[in-house]
């Protein structure tokens, strides 16, 4: 067979044909008495696995090893492939998410495009400071991806770089309520602790109701952060979790805090009060925690407050006779 109908059978260009016969990949068995390439059956069976172990990504190098080599074992070279694959795949992935967070920000000119390329290109620098720079500076006019701040405050675990993510996303209003409400059905917790502290700084109406709903969230963690923002946003019904987190001495101060914010209104001081004292039920909870929770009556208006006090000002552990004694000189100074 002639080189011309090889190329057409194959698919292979008879420019490709000659460039295999170069690198010595594949060999005509003969020739014609004019001096053509004349392809035996044989030779058209080697084009067909050239062609076979290009499309699995093998250079021609590696064909030639594969196809010469009788030692020559595939499980490696298929494994490397695997890795090259998954790395190249990995960059694409990359540079698509790259161009659809440069298109959400709607540039309208190349300086634009070249300001958001830097800013993607600092929240993901290996050094903090030069994210924690990225962050800060995507507070200024031109339009920030939400997207790019919500997946880097996601994935961030410097304090002082979260911290500017988070302030950055307070600057886009709602634009990140909806995606970091979603991260907090994440599979790993560090990213549903990052998400739920994100959301909580969010001071909008649609973060707030998010937060209502995460208040049942089934992780821990979540229902804590949610509690403490919405206790200090006037929601009563982070109270119990409020309650709960200064008996287990979990953010006890910043619970405390919250439950004081809510007890300035005269119609829950009482309710919340006597929500403490059950806590404080013979046997249920221990020194440390009746401490605790003396400590957070001390921001409690009201009579029963002011007798859980007293009581606790004669109690069994000297500690917290003390703090509870103290407690009361403040409210009663006389």
């Amino acid at each position: 067979m002639l080189i011309g109908e090889v190329a057409r059978r194959s698919g292979v260009s008879a420019r490709m044909l000659r460039h295999y016969e170069s690198l010595g990949l594949v060999r005509p068995t003969g020739r014609t008495g004019a001096g053509y390439r004349e392809y035996a059956a044989e030779d058209i069976r080697r084009i067909f696995h050239i062609e076979s172990l290009r499309s699995l990504g093998l250079s021609l190098k590696e064909v030639g090893s594969a196809l010469d080599d009788p030692g020559f074992t595939p499980a490696g070279l298929v494994d490397d492939l695997v890795r090259r694959t998954r790395e190249r795949i990995a960059a694409e992935t990359a540079l698509l998410t790259r161009l659809d967070r440069i298109g959400a920000a709607e540039p309208a000119g190349w300086e634009d495009v070249l300001a958001t390329v830097a800013l993607l290109q600092g929240l993901g620098a290996d050094w903090a400071g030069r994210r924690q720079r990225a962050a800060l500076s995507s507070a200024e006019e031109r339009a920030a991806p939400v997207e790019a701040l919500v997946e880097a405050v996601l994935n961030e675990s410097d304090p002082h770089v979260s911290g500017a993510l988070r302030w950055a996303l307070t600057r886009l209003g709602d634009g990140a309520t909806t995606l970091l409400a979603e991260a907090l059905d994440a599979p790993a917790a560090e990213v549903r602790g990052r998400a739920v502290r994100a959301l909580a700084e969010l001071p909008t109406e649609q973060a707030t109701a998010r937060l209502r709903e995460a208040l049942a969230h089934p992780d821990l963690t979540v229902r804590r952060h949610t509690a403490l923002s919405l206790g200090a946003r006037g929601f009563t019904e982070a109270v119990p979790t409020l309650i709960d987190m200064i008996v287990e001495a979990v953010n006890d101060v910043e619970a405390a805090e919250a439950l004081g914010t809510l007890a300035a209104r005269p119609a829950l001081a009482e309710r919340i009060a006597a929500l403490l004292v059950a806590r404080l039920a013979p046997g249920v909870t221990g020194p440390a925690a009746r401490g605790r929770l003396a400590q957070a009556l001390a921001d409690i208006p009201g009579h029963t407050a002011t007798r859980a006090l007293r009581d606790l000002s004669e109690d069994e552990d000297r500690a917290v006779a003390l703090t509870a004694g103290y407690v009361l000189t403040l409210r009663e100074p006389g």
